[in-house]
């Protein structure tokens, strides 16, 4: 029997001062059995940095032909593509040719190593914006989980403020050149 996601409510408090973007969402985040913690997390954050109306969580680690979000417009077409982790070129070459617009966010202890093997080739690739957090900042997140979260995120100049009722956190999101 196949084991069944856990389920996580989180309402967000999102401040976006460098796109003037101030929401409330209520989200419902599925933790895929073989999803830590930290990575839920880091989808949490990637949907704040790149909040629209249309962004919307997907099948995730279900699926092999989805991104972990995606921004779809009311004609079904996908806007905006949003990969996590440490992606392949050729992954992202499909979605090269699915979205006019590809972010992809890395995060770990060998994104480095990654990049170094893999920046050219994705530096290369048209329409495609590469990302890291800093894994001394993700180790912190596990601190905010609990099965109903009450989050605030303020990003101002770059920088990420998460907190909620006991827990702060500052962090960074830097592009990968």
């Amino acid at each position: 029997m196949a084991l069944k996601p856990t389920i996580f409510k989180a309402e967000l408090q999102l401040s976006d001062t460098d796109r003037h973007c101030y929401e409330t969402c209520n989200l419902t985040l599925a933790q895929h059995p073989s999803e830590t913690l930290q990575r839920m997390m880091v989808r949490l954050l990637v949907y704040a940095i790149n909040y629209h109306q249309d962004l919307n969580f997907t099948r995730g680690l279900s699926s092999t032909d989805e991104p972990e979000l995606w921004q779809v417009g009311p004609d079904g077409q996908v806007e905006h593509w949003i990969e996590l982790g440490q992606a392949s070129p050729e992954r992202l070459r499909k979605a090269v040719s699915r979205a006019p617009k590809i972010s992809l966010y890395a995060y770990g202890r060998e994104v480095d190593i990654w990049w170094d093997k893999q920046g050219k080739a994705i530096a290369e690739l048209p329409k495609v914006s590469a990302w890291r957090f800093h894994d001394s900042d993700v180790a912190q997140l596990e601190k905010f989980v609990s099965r109903t979260m009450q989050l605030s995120l303020t990003i101002s100049d770059g920088e990420l403020f998460l907190s909620d009722n006991t827990n702060h956190l500052s962090l960074r999101v830097c592009a990968l050149a």
